[in-house]
C-alpha cells in the first residue's frame, strides 16, 4: 500500500455540508433527478461538487447524501475523495454498464463483486492485486448487506466481475473476448478505481450497474428506450434509498 504522501489533500472547505457516513454516487443525470424527485430534495439542500450537485438532504429525515453526475475514473476518485473528507466511510456506486456476457441483458441489475482494472487511476492508489486475476474488490460486508437488501426489496439481480476501462470506444473483439473469458458480466468506466480508492482510503465501497447495453455479440445493442431498461432503473432507484437509510 502506498503512503498517504499526496501534496495536495482533500480537504473539507470553510462550508463543509453536514457529514454523511454513507453518499450514494449516482453516475446519470436522470437517475440522479429521480432520485432528488423522489427524496423531495429541494434546490436549496444542494451545492456544487466540482462540476457535479452534491445532496444532503438530512433535513429531511435522511441519513445520507448523494453526488452526481460524474464520467470516467479520474473524475469519480476526485468526488470520491470530497466525500470522504466530509464524512462518508461508506460508497455505494449506482450506473450504467453494457453486457459482456449473454447471460445478462439490458435491463438487468448486477452487483458487481470485483472490477477489473482497465483503467489509470487505480494504479496512484495503491491498487495491490489482492485477487490474483487483475481486479479490485469492493467491500464484502457492505457487498453482502447490499445483497440481502435487494432481496429484501424483491430485486432480482446477477452479481459478478465487471471490467472498467478508460476507454468506451476501445473495447475491441479480443478485449470482449478476453474478459468473456474471465467471467466478466458488464464493463463500465469507474468502480476498479473506486474500490481501489476506498481501499487506499480505509473505508467501503459497493456497487450497483443496470445493462445499459451490448457487445457480448461483438455487435452494439444500445437499449437506452429499452421499457425494461427504465423500469429496472426506477425500481433500482426506490430500491437504493431504502438502502442506504437502513445502512
Amino acid at each position: 500500500m502506498f503512503n498517504d504522501d499526496g501534496i495536495v489533500k482533500p480537504v473539507k472547505g470553510r462550508n463543509p455540508p453536514d457529514p454523511k457516513p454513507v453518499a450514494l454516487m449516482v453516475s446519470s443525470r436522470t437517475d440522479l433527478d429521480c432520485l432528488c424527485n423522489l427524496m423531495n430534495i429541494r434546490d436549496d439542500q444542494s451545492r456544487v461538487l466540482h462540476y457535479s450537485k452534491h445532496c444532503s438532504p438530512g433535513d429531511s429525515g435522511y441519513n445520507f447524501s448523494i453526488t452526481g453526475p460524474f464520467a470516467g475514473a479520474p473524475y469519480a476518485v476526485m468526488l470520491l475523495e470530497a466525500l470522504v473528507a466530509w464524512g462518508a466511510n461508506r460508497i455505494i456506486f449506482y450506473g450504467w454498464c453494457g453486457a459482456v456476457t449473454d447471460s445478462v441483458k439490458i435491463g438487468d441489475i448486477i452487483v458487481a463483486t470485483s472490477a477489473f482494472v482497465d483503467e489509470g487511476t487505480s494504479k496512484h492508489y495503491g491498487y495491490d492485486d489482492i485477487s490474483g486475476n487483475g481486479s479490485a474488490l469492493p467491500s464484502f460486508n457492505l457487498t453482502e448487506t447490499i445483497k440481502g437488501l435487494l432481496i429484501q426489496n424483491g430485486i432480482f439481480f446477477n452479481e459478478g466481475p465487471v471490467w472498467s476501462t478508460d476507454a468506451i470506444y476501445r473495447e475491441t473483439p479480443e478485449k470482449v473476448a478476453c474478459y468473456k473469458e474471465k467471467k466478466v458480466l458488464g464493463v463500465e468506466m469507474e468502480l476498479s478505481a473506486i474500490y481501489s480508492a476506498a481501499g487506499f482510503r480505509n473505508i467501503e465501497a459497493a456497487g450497483i450497474l443496470v445493462v445499459s447495453d451490448e457487445i457480448s455479440t461483438l455487435t452494439w445493442k444500445p437499449g437506452f428506450r429499452d421499457n425494461h431498461f427504465r423500469e429496472s432503473r426506477a425500481a433500482a432507484c426506490k430500491a437504493l434509498i431504502k438502502i442506504c437509510q437502513s445502512l
